[in-house]
């Protein structure tokens, strides 16, 4: 059974950083392109950060620019997303997802999904 499941996520100052997992089972993520999406309170979800099979290639969004970064341990059939620098406005659910193609960064693209994991940015 294809199976993702996140984990890292918790409360934060602003200005600090949090690391999310990714983990797969039943499946060798060698073979997708993993993206990291989010979901605030009353809006849509939205891509943050989705990098190819290889990893040679990555797409972000605007918001998250210098600030987070993704990456994958194929060996470990996990990928990371390191967000540093937070800000409240970060708070939300963060998502990963798998695709067989390495297209957009938004969720329509992406076919698997994970359950979540709850990142909060409050003073």
């Amino acid at each position: 059974q294809l199976q993702l499941v996140e984990s890292g996520g918790g409360l934060v100052q602003p200005g600090g950083s949090l690391r999310l997992s990714c983990a797969a089972s039943g499946f060798t993520l060698d073979y997708y392109a993993i993206g990291w999406f989010r979901q605030a309170p009353g809006r849509e979800r939205e891509g943050v950060l989705c990098i190819s099979r290889s990893g040679g290639r990555t797409n972000y969004a605007d918001s998250v620019k210098d600030r987070f970064t993704i990456s994958r341990d194929n060996a470990k059939n996990t990928v990371y997303l390191q967000m540093n620098s937070l800000k409240p406005e970060d708070t939300a659910i963060y998502y990963c997802a798998a695709s067989p193609l390495f297209r957009l960064c938004v969720p329509g693209q992406y076919d698997y999904w994970g359950q979540g994991t709850q990142v909060t940015v409050s003073s």
